[in-house]
């Protein structure tokens, strides 16, 4: 028998076995913020309930398991019928159906519904972003369905269910469902003006049939799908169901899966429609604002699974900081780490602290709160744009706080890096978010009253954040030619919320060093 050559060592342990909401005083913090006393108790239970089900073994093996064992697509059956069908790895399953019972489908359900989803979606992205992908878009699909009474009459109770029925087959049969989002084409990507996918119309009032093709639709196993296409009267809003009334099959033609950089348990598939059968949701020739609601709500979730994926990524560093010794110290005591992980925690709470604001936003606004829901007109893209972008170098420096273990993928932290651009291309890409900024600033002046009530809530406390909102509303003051600068405006948008949010209610030395390194021109290019 061959002798030991070495003993292990200095290595730090799994971060498992602890409870991801409890452990994160931002988030707790939030919600305890943002939710009516009369509700808090109950909430605070259940999501450190599901905080322990995201910080365990278990649901951190499905999620590596979801992973490293991606969707396969099967176009036909043996017998060379067409089937259309995706199969999925047995984690993916017990994921979707962790996340829809714990009710991240569910905010449009119950008082706080809104606060209470987003701290659970910041946690569950920390276990497998992929699957959240189907959980927002149904989650979001809701206000679309709203435009038609008779149509979220019979699906609203199935999105919002906590019940997950895998199985495809009539939504009259279905225990609870899942949808998803058909925007895009080839020819025009973000531009949907350019789509061409057509919809004649049929005998029976309002269902039509499509013809064209989606180049992006992920969660190709949902039972619906909102996709727009050209129907007589202009751009429409169309419900494309999986499985029509009579339970045969509807016409939906997948014809590849993406090989994506990440994201790589959750299917995206390249599908077409030929003689596909429809709904119209909304009126014809309102396809955008019929859907607008629904892309809103998925640009938040962006938002959130961005915060969620730097929370775990900085999580993991500090983990490995706190056991990991070099040159006579744990890492964690030595100066120089300590500036860099507490410059990355100070970028995870800006982010969780703004993302929950306007989770608590989407709530008040569903109460008929008018100014709120006017901020989130501003704040939404705002947030959209820079948390998502920031994700990305917080990952990764993270990773580079883990040495060459965080380049293994055994680490997971590579997973990390790999997700960590995603949410800033989902829902519209950078220049798209600036863009809508533009527009929120040219045509609705409610929202910049809003953004400048709830930022000015700040004034006075610190002057770095006074002297950045003064110089912004110099920028605002000129907005000729404001495009090619959009990115920059868009920044300081974010940047001043942040800073007026994290004066208002996170420590004093989290708020100080904010300004200092984010808005007093303290910081550098680097973490």
């Amino acid at each position: 028998m061959a002798g030991s050559t070495h003993t292990v060592t200095n290595q730090a342990p799994p971060l498992v076995g602890h409870d991801v909401f409890t452990g994160d005083r931002a988030l707790t913090a939030a919600v305890e913020r943002h939710l009516a006393p009369e509700l808090r108790e109950e909430a605070l239970a259940e999501l450190s309930g599901l905080g322990r089900s995201c910080g365990s073994l278990q649901t951190r093996e499905w999620g590596e398991q979801a992973n490293t064992n991606p969707p396969v697509l099967r176009t036909h059956d043996r017998y060379g019928h067409r089937v259309d069908e995706v199969d999925f790895h047995p984690a993916w399953h017990r994921l979707l159906g962790k996340g829809v019972a714990a009710g991240l489908t569910a905010a449009w359900t119950r008082p706080g519904g809104h606060v209470r989803r987003a701290a659970g979606f910041v946690m569950w992205t920390q276990v497998e972003a992929g699957n959240c992908c189907p959980l927002s878009m149904t989650h979001a699909a809701v206000p679309a369905l709203r435009a038609d009474p008779d149509l979220a009459a019979e699906w609203e109770p199935r999105l919002t269910s906590r019940v997950y029925d895998r199985e495809l087959r009539p939504a009259r049969l279905k225990a609870g469902a899942l949808f998803g989002m058909g925007m895009t084409e080839k020819q025009g990507g973000s531009d949907v003006r350019a789509n061409t996918t057509s919809a004649r119309p049929l005998a029976e009032d309002g269902t039509y049939e499509l013809t064209g093709h989606k180049w992006f639709c992920s969660a190709p196993m949902s039972d619906g799908f909102l996709v727009l296409a050209r129907a007589p009267g202009g751009l429409t809003c169309f419900l494309v169901p999986r499985v029509l009334a009579d339970g045969t099959r509807n016409v939906f033609l997948i014809q590849r899966l993406k090989d994506k950089l990440g994201n790589r348990s959750n299917a995206s598939a390249e599908v077409e429609f030929d003689g596909t059968w429809a709904r119209r949701v909304g009126e014809e020739g309102r396809g955008v604002p019929t859907i607008i609601d629904m892309v809103a709500a998925t640009r938040v979730d962006c938002v959130l699974g961005s915060a969620g994926l730097m929370r775990q990524a900085v999580a993991q560093a500090v983990h490995h900081c706190g056991y990991r010794e070099a040159f006579g110290a744990k890492l964690a005591d030595q100066p120089l780490m300590r500036n860099v992980l507490a410059d990355l925690a100070i970028e995870s709470e800006a982010a969780t602290t703004l993302a929950l604001r306007l989770a608590a936003a989407q709530d008040a606004a569903g109460d008929g709160d008018e100014r709120e829901r006017a901020l989130l007109r501003l704040a939404v893209p705002a947030a959209k744009y820079w948390v998502t972008k920031r994700c990305a170098p917080v990952v990764v420096e993270a990773a580079e706080c883990l040495g060459g273990n965080g380049y293994v993928e055994e680490s997971g932290m590579p997973r990390l890096v790999r997700e960590s651009p995603l949410n800033s291309i989902w829902e519209g890409a950078g220049n798209v978010q600036a863009l809508d900024v533009l527009r929120a600033l040219g045509r609705e002046p409610l929202a910049m009253d809003a953004y400048l009530t709830e930022v000015g809530l700040a004034r006075g406390a610190d002057h770095r954040l006074d002297a950045a909102i003064r110089g912004l509303l110099t920028e605002l003051a000129d907005l000729a030619d404001a495009e090619g600068r959009a990115r920059r405006l868009v920044e300081r948008l974010a940047l001043v919320l942040q800073g007026s949010l994290l004066v208002r209610y996170a420590p004093p030395e989290v708020a100080d060093a904010f300004c200092a390194a984010r808005l007093g021109g303290d910081g550098g290019a680097a973490f």
